[in-house]
């Protein structure tokens, strides 16, 4: 097979932000930054990798994809690197005992391509080489995606996993959607909003005394929030989340059909 580098063809770039969630070795970061461009992606965002950032290892295992890994961000955490985004699917090969929806990567290709026309910021979560992602990552996305292959062999090393998201999506090209949400004046609320709800629901019911069993905690929340991500909710929907918590745990208003209402106007 040729290199495949033709400077003078047309490039087809965009599609969803890859996020690498600790990866180790910068030579699998090399691998993922070919095979997202290959696919036409480009935007990579690393969380904490082993091995540092910037990585000369990275490089050359790249085989040329230098835009994707200088335009490369780093972050702390992966709530961070996915705070803008309004739609994250997540891959996995366990399901973790967790309440959740699998899809395999060509039907989340297919609705991921519709979120992106419809103008909606997309990503992809990919978890650590050895471990792939944890439970508190997972809750960050609205669907989680696992490939269906050997039932008894069926892990891949990080690169293989983005080439073949990658490769999906790029199949997808401009077929429309069978699906698509609309939100009409408003749009998807990003993950740095529903944290913001999140934090705000989970603070309420710690209040309320709702969490009776500490060590049960953890896991009662991933579900609930589980169960808001398969919601897909939007922004005006987060924001009215929030006025239903505080008219429910607030103070209480008081009902003035009884006599008097206070402007002067009795029931005469």
């Amino acid at each position: 097979m040729t290199s495949g580098k033709d400077p003078n063809r047309p490039s087809i770039l965009g599609g969803p932000t890859v996020i690498l969630v600790h990866p180790q070795m910068g030579e699998n970061i090399g691998a993922c930054a070919r095979a997202m461009l290959n696919c036409g992606l480009t935007d990579l965002r690393l969380v904490k990798p082993r091995d540092g950032w910037p990585n000369e290892k990275a490089v050359s295992a790249s085989s040329g994809a230098d835009m994707v890994l200088e335009n490369a961000t780093l972050y702390e955490t992966t709530a961070e690197a996915v705070a803008d985004l309004e739609v994250v699917y997540a891959t996995t090969v366990r399901t973790r005992g967790m309440i959740q929806e699998f899809v395999t990567p060509r039907v989340a290709a297919t609705e991921m391509r519709g979120h992106y026309a419809a103008g909606h910021k997309v990503g992809i979560l990919f978890g650590p080489e050895r471990t792939g992602l944890v439970n508190d990552d997972l809750t960050l996305a609205h669907r989680l995606i696992t490939v269906p292959l050997n039932p008894s062999f069926s892990s891949l090393n990080l690169g293989q996993a983005v080439l073949l998201m990658g490769y999906e999506w790029f199949q997808t090209g401009e077929i429309p959607p069978d699906r698509v949400l609309h939100t009409g004046a408003t749009r998807p609320a990003t993950k740095a909003e529903l944290l913001n709800f999140f934090d705000h629901l989970e603070g309420k019911l710690d209040t309320t005394g709702f969490f009776t069993t500490p060590e049960k905690r953890p896991s009662m929340i991933r579900t609930i929030r589980n169960a808001f991500e398969r919601m897909q909710m939007t922004e005006q929907e987060v924001r009215t989340f929030h006025g239903i918590l505080t008219a429910l745990t607030g103070r209480p208003k008081v009902s003035r059909r009884d006599g008097g209402d206070g402007n002067g106007e009795g029931q005469g």
